[in-house]
């Protein structure tokens, strides 16, 4: 079944369970499912707070619907997204949202748990490596029934560990990676970078509240490079 109000997108068949979403007044147009995995604020702040230069390489590990390479495009400064993800209902989703937005020169998804990427690309393949990962450890915190919101979430298909751990073999001499998490595990996500010879360069706390705890972290941090932290003004959100 086909919405009638989409009857300008035949060509990307849409179904009953999913919804058309649009951004940037229009110019960006999403589906997602009603039910299941949505993409969520968390994706909006970090796509801000990315940088990217002219010309280069990105990858995005557990892109869900596609959405940070879909918001991030509209810079016009990457030369080549790919987008990885391992559960094959989101895969087919954000490959929908590519060719309705007329990305396929610019974004590519690939359904492939993070963790075999080395099967895949050389080390060294990509200027930037961008992320949204689940924010609880395994075994931690209440299992949403679904399981598409169960592995966005919690840490089921690899750990924070993992994905940082391939994001260094990833990246290129000085490569940048971009991450949010939850500011309530900020010593292991510092602790795992460093690890990894991934440093923390700019660092800002998120806070849905002028008063109140933060809650998320976003961070950037540059592989092989010196240590000298800048903390940013904390962003708050003042969400009512």
């Amino acid at each position: 079944m086909v919405f009638p109000t989409l009857k300008k997108y035949m060509d990307i068949p849409i179904s009953h369970d999913e919804t058309l979403d649009t951004l940037f007044n229009g110019r960006l147009k999403l589906i997602q499912k009603k039910k299941g995995y949505r993409f969520s604020m968390d994706a909006l702040l970090i796509s801000e707070f990315v940088h990217l230069r002219k010309g280069e390489k990105v990858i995005d590990l557990g892109t869900g619907c596609g959405i940070l390479p879909l918001l991030l495009s509209q810079s016009g400064k990457a030369k080549t997204f790919v987008g990885v993800e391992i559960q094959e209902e989101l895969v087919e989703c954000a490959r929908k949202n590519v060719r309705l937005n007329r990305l396929e020169s610019l974004i590519t998804i690939l359904q492939k748990d993070f963790r075999e990427l080395k099967s895949l690309f050389p080390s060294g393949s990509f200027d930037v490596v961008i992320s949204n990962p689940p924010y609880w450890k395994h075994r931690t915190g209440r299992l949403n029934p679904s399981i598409e919101k169960a592995i966005a979430r919690h840490e089921l298909k690899g750990t924070l560990e993992d994905l940082i751990s391939i994001s260094s073999y990833l990246l290129k001499h000085k490569g940048r990676l971009y991450l949010i998490f939850t500011a309530q595990r900020i010593v292991d996500l510092l602790v795992a970078l460093r690890k990894e010879n991934v440093e923390p360069k700019r660092l800002q706390l998120v806070y849905p509240h002028q008063k109140g705890e933060a809650k998320f972290v976003l961070v950037e941090a540059i592989k092989s490079s010196g240590i000298e932290l800048k903390m940013l003004p904390p962003l708050i959100l003042d969400l009512s």
